[in-house]
């Protein structure tokens, strides 16, 4: 009897302990998209019925809300930005520059090319440029048929095939409306030559949202009609909309009539200051960037950054000048919406604010040091190089624990009087006006001259109120890209391949996007060797301070274990992986891209298959904490054969258990 009773009572335990390890750590909410991408009109030969590719792009602020590991949140709580596009971009809209390439000479398919081969090393590099170039689900071997959703070809022959929208920024998966869709908002000094607009032609990113008054974000100017072509006003604007308008913001304040018309400002991050004003923090135009003067006063010339009309059209039928491309800049005063070549325009950008009131009243001024043409002591144009200009951005900005604003990005530095590069940077507020900072390039992420050096460029993607920085470093040719954190005051930045190599493993790929003021982390990182194709990748946790719940102190995660309740192959939790974490809030909400299998995925692992007559389409997840002590199931290795079941689930480590006391696991 007592051996029997012995025998129930591990039983009873076993099961207990299974049902409390079976709860996940996060909830999965859905976020319904609802992008009126899909009802608008689109080239006649594209597939226009095809579906949307939506992804995450923020989570609202938590104001001074517990975290959500110590009191119950409600899932519906924090608004979700998010973006619908039909195909790609291209050249991404929230780049300073292309892909982050100081050279802004990624102007047609070969340079796209020659980009993947010498900074991703994809085996597949031409099928990757022509994706990029001729849109998603091109037809192959005759890739100049249109068909094709979005891409680099279609936004550069605007000017004379016309454009319909390719991206639209969402809230909690509903449109937001711009600035950028009415022509009385245009108020550049040449509005008058742009002609009439056309509609639904705009694309747009939100990026965040603050409290109940502000979302903020990028878009690209619409397209106009005049007697010479389609021109648009600007390449791409920031925006902030507020009680019920929309607000440009235009480039800081300069007499450069090139700039001022079309100069592009990003809106990247914002923040509430004291007395309610809203920061606002990104990039803004200061120079044209592919022509100037050397330091001895002799023209710099760059005429790579102009393509060649049969790149875009295929035919020689509207050619392009870069002599009148370099007239955009030189006699800015003529009309810059006469000439094809002025829609090609490049610029030195710097990192940049804006301050403003609910009411819309906006200021501005740069982050970024100096006057005239130039910043922090360098030129707008590298004097030796011609293809490398100054380039600035503030990426992302919070208050500290004075209440003061820093901003993190990058800056442009001069490595060794070698070469201008891009190098991930903070930016502290040293009036209590903001109109004077000061730039701080963050140490253990210098760039070296040379082919042989470790980073091609470094970036600051994120902050908390104690100053945590989080960002990336692309490694050298085919070295990949790493994420780091660093505290401001500290010796270096430190690698999470070094903190965390159980997930990190070597020459993974990685992304830091955000981390919140209880310096927990969130990103991406490939959980696969890449093989020459671009590897894919899961959205990991790092927490870097204090426990959190049942995540420890100096811990990492992959987000699908810690969605994982251990459940049925057709269960709600097994019905996502977290593709990409793309913010997280104070209360420890985040935002993120997730797979979507209708049904459930085959099996409980990182990678299973969605098997046919289901259905997988990449959708947008909020990612909710449990008050709960809720025991980490890692999911099964892909390399395992994961357990299969349609009831109810006791656990791995209960099953292993239950089989020393009679029942055998199965395979």
């Amino acid at each position: 009897m007592p051996h029997k009773m012995l025998k129930l009572s591990t039983l009873a335990i076993l099961i207990a302990g299974a049902s409390q390890a079976s709860a996940a750590v996060y909830t999965v909410v859905p976020v319904d998209q609802n992008s009126t991408l899909k009802d608008q009109p689109y080239f006649d030969k594209a597939q226009s019925g095809a579906s949307l590719l939506y992804s995450s792009t923020g989570i609202q602020d938590s104001g001074s809300d517990s975290s959500c590991f110590t009191a119950d949140c409600k899932s519906e709580t924090y608004k979700v930005t998010s973006e619908a596009r039909r195909g790609t971009e291209g050249t991404p809209i929230a780049d300073t520059t292309p892909y982050n390439q100081n050279s802004q000479d990624i102007v047609n398919q070969f340079q796209l090319r020659t980009y993947c081969d010498k900074n991703l090393g994809y085996g597949t590099c031409d099928i990757w440029a022509e994706n990029q170039f001729f849109g998603r689900d091109y037809a192959d071997n005759d890739e100049w048929n249109g068909q094709g959703l979005g891409g680099l070809q279609k936004k550069q022959a605007a000017w004379v095939n016309g454009y319909h929208s390719n991206a639209q920024g969402l809230v909690n998966g509903a449109p937001v409306n711009t600035f950028a869709t009415d022509v009385v908002n245009y108020d550049g000094t040449q509005k008058a030559n742009l002609g009439d607009i056309i509609a639904n032609t705009t694309d747009t990113l939100v990026k965040g949202t603050v409290g109940t008054d502000f979302v903020y974000g990028i878009t690209s100017s619409s397209l106009f009609k005049n007697t010479s072509g389609m021109p648009r006003a600007f390449e791409k604007r920031g925006f902030v909309n507020t009680n019920g308008q929309s607000v440009q913001l235009a480039p800081v304040t300069t007499s450069n009539v090139l700039v001022s018309n079309m100069g592009q400002t990003l809106a990247n991050d914002a923040v509430v200051m004291k007395g309610d004003k809203l920061l606002v923090v990104g990039s803004s135009s200061y120079a044209a960037s592919f022509f100037a003067k050397d330091s001895n006063g002799k023209d710099r010339e760059d005429d790579n950054k102009l393509p060649s009309s049969d790149d875009i059209l295929n035919n020689g039928s509207h050619p392009l000048n870069f002599q009148t491309m370099k007239q955009c800049a030189t006699n800015a005063s003529d009309n810059l919406y006469a000439h094809w070549e002025c829609q090609f325009s490049t610029f030195a950008n710097e990192a940049a604010y804006w301050l403003m009131d609910t009411d819309g009243t906006v200021t501005s001024h740069a982050i970024s040091a100096g006057s005239g043409n130039n910043r922090d002591g360098l030129a707008v144009i590298d004097k030796d190089n011609d293809s490398l200009s100054f380039q600035a951005s503030a990426q992302a900005v919070a208050l500290d624990t004075n209440g003061d604003p820093i901003a993190v990005g990058y800056s442009t530095a001069d490595v060794r009087d070698d070469y201008y590069a891009m190098q991930a940077a903070y930016f502290t507020a040293k009036s209590a006006d903001l109109t004077s900072w000061t730039r701080t390039l963050i140490p253990g992420l210098d760039i070296k001259p040379g082919d042989d050096r470790d980073f091609i460029y470094t970036i600051a993607n994120g902050v908390n109120s104690k100053s945590v920085i989080v960002g990336d470093a692309k490694g050298n040719g085919e070295k990949p890209q790493r994420a780091f954190v660093y505290k401001a005051g500290q010796s270096k930045a430190q690698f999470f391949d070094d903190l965390a190599p159980t997930i990190f493993f070597k020459d993974s790929n990685s992304n830091a996007a955000a981390v919140n003021d209880n310096d927990q982390v969130v990103g991406w990182v490939d959980i696969e060797a890449s093989s020459g194709k671009e590897a894919r990748h899961r959205a990991f946790t790092y927490l870097n301070g204090k426990a959190q719940g049942p995540l420890k102190a100096g811990g990492a995660w992959m987000l699908d274990d810690l969605t994982n309740d251990n459940g049925a192959a057709n269960s709600e939790a097994n019905s996502y992986r977290i593709l990409n974490a793309t913010s997280i809030n104070n209360a420890g909400v985040i935002a993120a891209t997730a797979f979507y299998c209708d049904g459930g995925y085959d099996n409980l692992s990182k990678l299973s298959p969605c098997s046919l007559p289901k259905k997988e389409v990449q959708t947008v997840v909020k990612l909710v904490p449990k008050n709960t002590d809720a025991v980490i199931q890692l999911r099964a290795k892909d390399e395992d054969q994961p357990l299969k079941r349609s009831g109810g689930s006791l656990g791995i480590l209960a099953l292993t258990a239950l089989g020393f006391i009679g029942f055998r696991r199965r395979k």
